[in-house]
């Protein structure tokens, strides 16, 4: 896709209305100023009635008319929603569940992956799709299926997954060491043996879990790839994607899928009706940045875009939740600080019929008349203001450690406690430091995180030696770590690590772990200094640690809770509780400070969300307004949406939003400051090998020194 261009659109269901609407709907998307739409994700019977017979008479006017005014096209595989005669000639290729249940056509999502005609029917639509439509001039990009994410437990996906086994284990002598099956007798002799995980009298076994998690990301993954070649081939000039959705039931590990796709696309639809959704969607946008620099060998600047999103609704708890005013754009605006290249929303029109009737979309059913289209107008109008910030990096200090892995792993129901969740602990992090106004990069073990002031751990349960090595030369070099409860407990096979907790981590945090205390729901503790743990508590040693906060009361009164050690020319903090919000927040930031790391914008009032993107000679400084009331914010520069200069300071009406070129001095990134209460080096004094310099102190182009 052309750079300089914000894309924004939708997802484009035209095989769901007559002729004549089409010409009403691509008149409203020249209102709203739509550049890009996505076509047929869910459109395979109204393509291929039949095994072989293609339509495309319909699809042939849909993108001639598109293109005539203007607007490209996203062309779908409708991968994601097999026809019925597909399901009724292939009954073997429904999907079945773990306690052997085979589902029957009648929703989306009907097919198992693993299943030879299924990927034959696929890459079949693919390739007619391709052969038509490779060269016409409305494609700009290619979305293979849609929401890759559906599991099986059928004949085809055991064998498939033993092969995958033997692939990844050699042979069944270390397949068994890896999965320990010795405990409760599940020692295997035989490959036969072997099936996916079904449905037991009680808990089924960790590493089996873990690894049918890891062969389905791959299985899916070769899914994608399979039509992507297809597509690529016949014309290798048109960028191909699939749209990642987000969740703790996807077994996709998304950051390692980043290398096999041109651009990294997100489905982003918050839970929260409170300022929650606000939270929520600036780490989504994290991530899909985290992703995409993966996928482009680091690149800072890799691209991700907003493939869906809902324009004036939040489902929360079953119940849908209208946007109030304004908050569409904020959310959209989010996204496209933290470098997504537009927004796309599902849907353009809403449905009559269909299971997904009341979805939300920026054509309601009360039509363009309507608060949810004339804001969408808005929004279009306001990206086009927006195009010069298409380019450069997102400003991030800290660094948060993102792994799929971690996350299957805690969900085995045989943990201590039901609450520990990777993707939580995750979120909990990332929003104490977005509440004190620190830009975030997510990373995967093993990146390159020599860049950021501080790294942060939040239950990475999982910790390979590698990961151990790479966090450990990490801080002995210079660098801070934050590390939480239940990280480098266990080995990359789920066994746990013994000696005590955390594991791979023990050294390096100066504590061993004898015990844990999880802690019942709504159930706190004390903590020394104020404040209060929840969720989790432990048995915590010192073992050259220093205690930095205790617990006040109970059976570990007078232990240590929170600790930061030396090691080397580094610290580390380790926290065995959950922090209430406020604690949590003093705690981040009271970390981030000594790591010499500063907040994108540090007089913003509280509510505030604050984002820098910097390009050639040049930063833009988003601003939005988060609360019910008018802010004013210290900056300097022109505001992108209004043409105004600000010298000084902002003003933002209650749910505002501005967007400053910034000139002068204002964006120039301070120098790092000394943590006095650790003793600690502004990083670019680092005692460390040199590496290039992030930091202003320091001349353009300048590598770090050690001291002397």
């Amino acid at each position: 896709m052309a750079d300089g261009v914000l894309r924004y659109g939708g997802d484009y269901n035209p095989e769901q209305w007559p002729a004549e609407v089409w010409r009403e709907d691509v008149a409203l998307m020249r209102r709203a100023r739509v550049n890009l739409v996505t076509v047929g994700v869910f459109a395979w019977s109204r393509l291929e009635p039949e095994p072989g017979r293609h339509t495309f008479d319909w699809l042939d006017q849909v993108l001639d008319l598109l293109h005539d005014n203007g607007i490209d096209v996203a062309l779908a595989t409708p991968t994601a929603s097999p026809p019925p005669w597909f399901s009724l000639a292939h009954p073997d290729a429904l999907p079945v569940t773990a306690d052997g249940v085979r589902l029957h056509h009648g929703s989306r999502d009907t097919y198992c992956a693993a299943a030879p005609a299924y990927r034959a029917a696929a890459r079949g639509i693919a390739a007619a799709l391709a052969e038509r439509y490779a060269h016409h001039p409305a494609l700009a990009l290619w979305h293979v299926h849609n929401e890759y994410g559906t599991t099986c437990h059928c004949a085809h996906t055991a064998r498939a997954f033993r092969r995958w086994l033997a692939d990844r284990h050699g042979d069944l002598d270390a397949l068994n060491a890896a999965w320990a099956t010795s405990f409760w007798s599940q020692h295997y002799t035989d490959w036969a043996q072997v099936d996916p995980p079904r449905a037991t009298q009680y808990l089924a076994n960790p590493g089996h879990l873990l690894d049918f998690r890891r062969f389905w990301s791959d299985t899916l993954l070769a899914a994608y790839t399979e039509q992507r070649d297809v597509l690529r081939a016949a014309n290798p000039a048109i960028p191909v994607t699939t749209n990642y959705v987000l969740g703790d039931w996807v077994p996709v590990d998304h950051a390692r899928w980043a290398a096999e796709v041109d651009l990294v696309a997100i489905d982003h639809y918050p839970d929260a009706v409170d300022g929650g959704a606000e939270e929520q969607t600036a780490l989504a946008a994290d991530l899909a940045r985290g992703w995409a620099r993966h996928g482009a060998g680091g690149d800072r600047t890799a691209p991700w875009l907003l493939m869906e999103s809902a324009p004036n609704q939040i489902h929360a708890g079953g119940r849908m939740h209208a946007k109030e005013p304004g908050r569409m754009a904020r959310h959209s605006l989010s996204h496209v600080a933290r470098g997504s290249r537009g927004v796309m929303f599902f849907q353009w029109r809403a449905p009559a019929g269909g299971a997904e009737r009341f979805h939300s979309a920026l054509v309601p059913h009360a039509g363009p008349d309507s608060r949810v289209f004339r804001e969408a107008v808005d929004l279009g109008a306001t990206l086009q203001r927006l195009r010069e910030v298409d380019a450069g990096t997102v400003d991030a200090d800290v660094a948060i450690a993102w792994d799929a892995a971690s996350g299957w792993a805690l969900g085995h129901p045989g943990m201590p406690s039901p609450h520990p969740r990777h993707r939580d602990e995750v979120a909990a992090a990332h929003r104490a430091l977005w509440r004190a106004g620190y830009g975030c990069d997510m990373v995967l073990p093993g990146d390159r995180i020599d860049t950021y002031t501080l790294l942060v751990l939040p239950a990475l349960y999982l910790a390979s030696d590698d990961t151990a090595d790479w966090v450990g030369t990490y801080v002995h070099g210079g660098g801070h770590l934050l590390v939480t409860w239940l990280s480098g407990v266990a080995d990359e096979h789920a066994r746990v690590r013994l000696g005590g907790h955390p594991g791979a981590l023990r050294d390096l945090l100066g504590v061993r772990v004898e015990e844990f205390h999880p802690l019942a729901a709504g159930q706190t503790v004390p903590l020394s200094g104020g404040g209060t743990g929840r969720l989790w508590t432990e048995t915590v040693r010192l073992a050259g640690a220093q205690p930095t906060a205790s617990y006040a009361d109970g059976v570990l009164a007078g232990l240590p809770a929170v600790t930061r050690h030396r090691y080397g020319a580094g610290t580390a903090w380790y926290l065995s509780t959950r922090p209430d919000e406020t604690t949590y927040q003093r705690l981040m930031t009271h970390a981030a400070r000594a790591a010499g790391a500063s907040p994108v914008c540090p007089d913003a009032p509280a509510g505030i969300e604050a984002v820098r993107r910097r390009g050639a000679g040049a930063s833009w400084l988003f601003l939005l307004n988060h609360t019910d009331r008018p802010q004013r914010v210290p900056a300097a520069g022109i505001d992108l949406l209004t043409g105004a200069t600000v010298d000084t300071q902002v003003h933002l009406p209650a749910g505002g939003v501005a967007v400053l070129r910034e000139t002068g001095t204002a964006g120039v990134r301070p120098p790092p400051t000394a943590g006095a209460a650790t003793g600690t080096l502004c990083r670019c004094c680092a005692p460390r090998p040199p590496r290039p310099c992030r930091n202003s102190c320091c001349a353009p182009g300048a590598t770090t020194t050690p001291r002397p």
